[in-house]
């Protein structure tokens, strides 16, 4: 495969699609973690940290939209770009409810095994939030076939 095609240009082809959203689930993660970690929980204190993680998760999912609608996906079926973001932000946290149900199903089957129950609950429920916000962005947002 040609490397120019994998970064550049409109595309369909799912596995660059897929190839491109690894990067924007990165800088997306990047944005989430850094604002929450960095800004907000060491400017504002611990109290406010429920807040921070929810600004974050605005912050990184508005950065993983602008991404994707410039570089990944190609042509929404919602024509309405406030009602294409609503539907990008419906998708992501249903992703991100999927992450807290696994995080804490974790916590719950391995916390009396291991005290890496969270780092392991968190990489699996990263990936599976990745997986599902991509092909469920893919396919009910952005696949233009009839």
């Amino acid at each position: 495969m040609d490397l120019k095609k994998l970064i550049s240009g409109k595309t369909d082809n799912t596995f660059i699609q897929f190839f491109r959203y690894l990067f924007v689930g990165g800088a997306a993660t990047v944005v989430d973690w850094g604002s929450s970690y960095i800004i907000f929980r060491f400017v504002f204190g611990n109290k406010y940290a429920v807040a921070a993680n929810v600004i974050s998760f605005i912050l990184g999912l508005v950065t993983n939209y602008l991404i994707s609608t410039v570089w990944v996906f190609d042509g929404s079926k919602v024509k309405n770009k406030f009602a294409e973001f609503l539907s990008f932000a419906a998708i992501g946290v249903v992703g991100l409810l999927l992450t807290i149900g696994i995080t804490k199903l974790f916590e719950i089957k391995l916390s009396d095994v291991t005290d890496l129950y969270q780092l392991i609950g968190k990489v699996v429920s990263t990936a599976a939030a990745f997986f599902w916000n991509f092909f469920a962005r893919k396919y009910l947002l952005y696949n233009n076939k009839k």
